[in-house]
């Protein structure tokens, strides 16, 4: 059985592009927090994982359209590895996720929150801060309020 999940946030906005029949392939990162035990702590910094996820068609084009950088998701999928030839003539592995199931977590202001804790080359795991506000639902729900045929889940 090959069969992955993982959690964690998006290192970048994703990159959506078409096959020349027209199926759409989202191509983005995640950084996956690692658990740290006495022996990994390089004093007592959470380190993290960086994984590609691939997703196709329909799932790719909601990728490309509702996730941002610092977006958390839930990933399901298997992992593939592929190997393609380099520039210089050396054969290169690449080993990546793709995505049977992605589900969207945390709150459009946690990821703009927690986009500006990435540091430039790397991942930084300290939690987004969201300041407590009363709730209002006009200013939630804004004066649009999409119809369910919108909502992509």
């Amino acid at each position: 059985m090959n069969k992955v999940i993982l959690a964690g946030r998006l290192t970048a906005d994703p990159e959506v592009r078409y096959t020349q029949t027209g199926k759409a392939v989202a191509n983005f990162r995640i950084a996956v927090n690692r658990r740290v035990g006495s022996k990994d702590a390089q004093q007592g910094q959470p380190t993290a994982d960086f994984f590609t996820v691939i997703a196709w068609q329909k799932l790719g084009e909601i990728c490309g359209n509702y996730l941002a950088k610092g977006s958390q998701v839930i990933v399901e999928g298997r992992l593939q590895t592929r190997s393609y030839d380099a520039q210089d003539g050396s054969k290169r592995y690449v080993t990546e996720i793709v995505a049977n199931d992605i589900e969207f977590i945390g709150s459009k202001a946690a990821a703009a929150a927690h986009e500006s804790s990435f540091a430039e080359g790397g991942y930084s795991a300290q939690p987004a801060r969201e300041e407590a506000k009363p709730y209002d639902p006009a200013s939630s729900l804004g004066h649009d309020v999409p119809s369910d045929e919108e909502i992509p889940f």
